[in-house]
């Protein structure tokens, strides 16, 4: 495995090992808040990044027989309302989203060098890398999260 990779893989070991205890010490009341019309509550959120973390481990695995991959997107939406994330118990979210994440990263890490490159098509946007593909979903997860958890401020 290239050097890329196994930073991509550190990348969401890293992310995972700092978001799952703050997550699971969110109040029922954080996690339930109204974000405004429109917009997913944090229990949604968490929601959409398994239903991410989901198509995304079919993606890379499929990605290493499949040249080029090519793979539908999905209804974000439909997902997170046919899943019912809002009336789901939030400790049991935290659980599949850092197991699911937990297997994305194995499967970043033991990804081969040769199949990094490989092309996939998801929907109708333009090719990438299997490497891109696995970076953007870093820089996902990093950007829900964001949206979840309070900025921490350092000790002064």
């Amino acid at each position: 495995m290239g050097q890329d990779m196994i930073h991509i893989a550190n990348a969401l070991q890293a992310i995972l090992d700092g978001a799952v205890p703050r997550l699971r010490a969110m109040s029922q009341k954080h996690v339930m808040h109204d974000r405004g019309a429109g917009k997913w509550n944090v229990k949604e959120i968490l929601g959409h990044l398994i239903d991410s973390a989901a198509n995304n481990q079919q993606r890379f695995v499929r990605a290493r027989t499949a040249d080029p991959l090519v793979f539908p997107n999905y209804d974000q939406n439909a997902w997170v309302e046919a899943l019912g994330y809002r009336t789901r118990p939030w400790l049991e979210l935290v659980d599949i989203w850092a197991a699911y994440n937990a297997q994305i990263a194995q499967i970043i890490s033991s990804t081969p060098v040769a199949r990094r490159s490989v092309r996939c098509l998801i929907g109708d946007n333009e090719a990438v890398t299997l490497e891109a593909l696995m970076a953007d979903y870093v820089r996902h997860v990093e950007h829900h999260l964001a949206q979840i958890l309070p900025v921490e401020t350092s000790a002064r």
